[in-house]
């Protein structure tokens, strides 16, 4: 608890490493909830997203930027303004997805 405490007071980026099913999600939570940060939780199972959604649901998209884009529509990234952000299942994306958030995250 003094680890999540110490890093609710941060403003940098947390990373949660563990085996599924051991509280990464309720640990990104419980840091996010003790944290001052104003905006949402938004956990994102990178695993569920189809490749070739990952773009749109992760950095949304403009009406009008492709077939079937009747509107705006916000991604994760932004959904999370001002608050937590919480990527699970990271490794199972593909290298060059990986690669785009990473460049997010810097």
């Amino acid at each position: 608890m003094n680890l999540i405490d110490r890093t609710a007071s941060s403003n940098l980026p947390a990373i949660i490493t563990g085996e599924t099913g051991t509280g990464k999600e309720v640990t990104a939570r419980e840091i996010h909830n003790r944290s001052a940060r104003k905006g949402p939780f938004v956990p994102v199972n990178c695993a569920a997203i189809a490749e070739s959604l990952f773009e749109s649901e992760l950095f949304g998209h403009e009406k009008g930027s492709f077939t079937g884009a009747d509107r705006r529509r916000l991604g994760h990234i932004e959904r999370a303004n001002c608050g937590t952000l919480f990527l699970d299942e990271i490794t199972e994306m593909r290298s060059d997805a990986q690669a785009k958030l990473q460049r997010v995250i810097e």
